[in-house]
């Protein structure tokens, strides 16, 4: 029972001799200005060391100092026979006078109050073994080494057994812990635009790294363990990234070996907020992230500033066996970045033309299966089909769209996908753009506007399935002139054809084509696959280029 500020409880005792008490701390002695009280006429001045304090006669007033300030208290024997204890504590500098409290002394009371000293005793030693625990994890040599200044070097022999991984010469270099953690200067020639000069430049810039980081970038295995058994520091993030970082960058799998052995930590952050996992950007980094994943890495771990995932790295880089490796470890595919990005949104924007899409495909079709949302927007609102078509990926658009992916949604600038894919067609022009005119329309995609057919005039298939999804061919004047001569000579019948047919009525069984894929609309291409038509039927209905508008 705690009676006040941390004085804890009154204990009762019959026999109170000068130096000594009945439990340990305690001492008894007499009071500097000795009052004697009317009924004992018995006046002491009792210290505690845990605030503890004993009145030793039936009912007496005890004058004595706990916790820092002076008590003034009495004592009675209450009716029931335990002990009843009035107290009240004098005003000290800074504080407020406590306040009046009468208690009875009970012996459940006694037994409260040893139970808590004893706690506290347990509590005691409990800290005291901690401290002595970190004092041996953290010995007060290393302590001393990490706030050391570092030697900075410029010389060249440094340098070149470094960077050679000279491992005789590092080893008559480097003899002792604080050349191990010195700090190598470098100096690497970079462009930079020069406003007088009016052109691009070689400006040199000063780096800073150690050289730890140096020999594991370059996976010198044996220079590496040397420098860490000569006391270097595994997580030093000289020059923004750490040992384990670079290893990791340059998939060194062997180094990263022998940094997790030696404890280097998993989940340290660069000075761009990434973690060693981000940097697996490389296909021959499989084995890389499998030893940080082993060792504890943390696999939705995010950058700081743009809240980037290494899922989203590794959808980006189209790295189908990473996202796969993530994915069995955990990875939240619905993550999204500070953009609103998701991993499938990365994935399709990372797909930088056709060439590179089967990648990217491969990886966004793992995603999907994971659970990821085909129509996840970011902020400008920006679907994950939106990048697929404005990078020309027919293929990529084709799975989003059997996913679910919406071909009709604008973004934030009110662009659709198929607008998105007609600007592709001018800035990658060679690829195969009626693949994906075909697949957007198929799945419900309005006909573009006549005045955007000019974006493909050079096109002919391409220009074919757009024209087919008119009624009737619109007026000619919006793209015939973009036509390049060359071009319009190798396939003269299909421009003959197109301009013929200008605000002509169409065939009825090109009519009844659109009539039959509008009542289907965005499952044309699924129902089309289902039902029982011949073959030729079927690719007349998903819009088969001919070679010729009729």
């Amino acid at each position: 029972m705690q009676a006040w500020g941390s004085a804890e409880g009154w204990l009762p005792s019959r026999r109170v001799s000068a130096g000594a008490g009945p439990l340990p701390g305690l001492g008894v002695g007499p009071t500097p200005s000795p009052q004697k009280d009317d009924d004992s006429g018995q006046t002491m001045f009792i210290r505690a060391a845990k605030g503890l304090f004993i009145a030793s006669a039936a009912s007496l007033w005890v004058t004595g100092e706990g916790a820092g300030w002076p008590l003034r208290a009495r004592v009675a024997v209450a009716p029931e026979g335990g002990w009843l204890c009035w107290a009240a504590a004098a005003q000290t500098p800074g504080s407020r006078p406590m306040a009046e409290e009468t208690f009875p002394f009970t012996s459940s009371t006694l037994r409260s109050l040893r139970l808590q000293r004893e706690w506290l005793e347990w509590e005691d030693r409990r800290r005291a073994a901690a401290q002595r625990c970190r004092s041996q994890r953290c010995p007060s040599s290393s302590r001393a080494r990490l706030t050391r200044p570092r030697r900075s070097c410029r010389d060249p022999a440094v340098h070149n057994a470094l960077f050679s991984g000279d491992l005789q010469q590092i080893q008559a270099l480097f003899q002792d812990e604080d050349a191990a953690n010195m700090i190598v200067e470098t100096v690497s020639n970079q462009l930079a635009w020069s406003a007088e000069q009016g052109f691009w430049v070689l400006t040199p810039k000063a780096k800073h790294t150690a050289p730890l980081t140096i020999t594991a970038a370059r996976g010198y295995t044996d220079c590496a363990r040397y420098l860490i058994r000569q006391g270097a520091e595994l997580d030093a993030r000289v020059g923004g990234r750490t040992a384990l970082h670079e290893a990791c960058a340059r998939a060194q799998s062997d180094c990263v070996q022998l940094l997790l052995t030696f404890g280097a930590k998993v989940n340290v952050l660069s000075e761009e907020g990434t973690t060693p996992l981000h940097l697996c950007t490389a296909p021959e980094s499989l084995q890389c992230a499998k030893m940080l994943l082993e060792a504890g890495a943390t696999v939705n771990l995010a950058t700081q500033d743009s809240e980037v995932t290494p899922l989203h790295v590794a959808a980006a880089r189209g790295l189908e066996e990473h996202v796969a490796l993530y994915l069995e470890h955990g990875a939240n595919v619905n993550l999204r970045t500070s953009q609103g990005e998701t991993a499938l949104n990365a994935a399709c924007a990372g797909a930088e033309g056709p060439s590179s899409s089967r990648q990217h495909q491969a990886a966004a079709r793992r995603l999907l299966e994971a659970g990821a949302d085909a129509r996840a927007a970011g902020r400008k609102r920006h679907t994950p089909l939106h990048n697929a078509c404005a990078n020309g990926c027919g293929g990529l658009a084709e799975l989003l769209l059997r996913h679910g992916a919406s071909a009709s949604v604008p973004n934030g600038a009110g662009h659709t996908p198929m607008d998105c894919a007609l600007q592709a067609v001018q800035d990658a022009p060679n690829w195969e753009p009626e693949v994906l005119f075909a697949a957007l329309l198929d799945y419900g995609a309005q006909p573009v506007r006549p005045e955007m057919l000019r974006h493909c005039a050079n096109f002919p298939r391409a220009l074919e399935v757009l024209l087919n999804a008119y009624p009737c061919v619109p007026s000619c004047d919006t793209w015939v002139e973009a036509v390049l001569p060359e071009l319009w000579q190798e396939h003269e019948a299909f421009y003959s054809s197109a301009l013929c047919l200008v605000n002509q009525p169409r065939r009825l069984q090109h009519l009844a084509r659109l009539a039959v894929r509008a009542q289907l609309g965005s499952r044309c291409r699924q129902a089309a696959t289902r039902l029982p038509l011949p073959p030729l039927l079927r690719d007349y209905l998903l819009l088969r280029v001919e070679g010729r508008i009729q």
